[in-house]
């Protein structure tokens, strides 16, 4: 056997060995597949871990739409609120003008008033006597009439036309 340590070795001597004398070559390190931290890592996400961000994520879309329902049902009921009070105070205001209008319809309705005009305004005097007709009997009627009632209508026909 020669002594590799020496200086004169002839590699050329080395190499024309029968390939059954020389060592079978292997890789410098050995590759197993799916073992290691490495595997762990190209292995992905588990389906546990998964199915739990899937819960996770679900249960936080339930609040969200959950609080986005009562944000709606709240801003709903303000507006109504704010609607019903509009309502009340036309409501208000409605009944205010009213009580106004009964006010004043009293006050120009009231005979006294009427009567006032009537004869300052107008010239016109209160009936001293009233006579009633019947619609069943005209005969009465015209009989009735005293001569009273026919010279102060004539009277009232007469100023009438002066005016004019």
């Amino acid at each position: 056997m020669e002594y590799w340590g020496s200086a004169a070795v002839d590699l050329d001597a080395l190499e024309r060995r029968a390939p059954e004398a020389q060592p079978e070559r292997r890789p410098s390190f050995e590759v197993v597949e799916g073992a290691g931290l490495d595997a762990r890592v190209r292995q992905g996400v588990s389906p546990r871990f998964m199915s739990r961000i899937k819960l996770a994520v679900a249960l936080v879309s339930l609040v969200v739409c959950l609080g986005v329902c009562r944000v709606a049902l709240s801003s709903a009921t303000v507006s109504v609120l704010q609607d019903n009070r509009a309502l009340q105070s036309t409501i208000e205001t409605s009944q205010a003008t009213e009580s106004e209008l009964k006010i004043n319809r009293s006050v120009l309705s009231a005979s006294s008033r009427i009567v006032r005009i009537a004869t300052q305004n107008y010239g016109m005097t209160l009936a001293a006597s009233t006579d009633e007709i019947s619609l069943g009997d005209t005969s009465q009627a015209t009989a009735s009439a005293s001569d009273g009632d026919v010279a102060q209508a004539s009277a009232v026909a007469d100023s009438s036309s002066d005016e004019s």
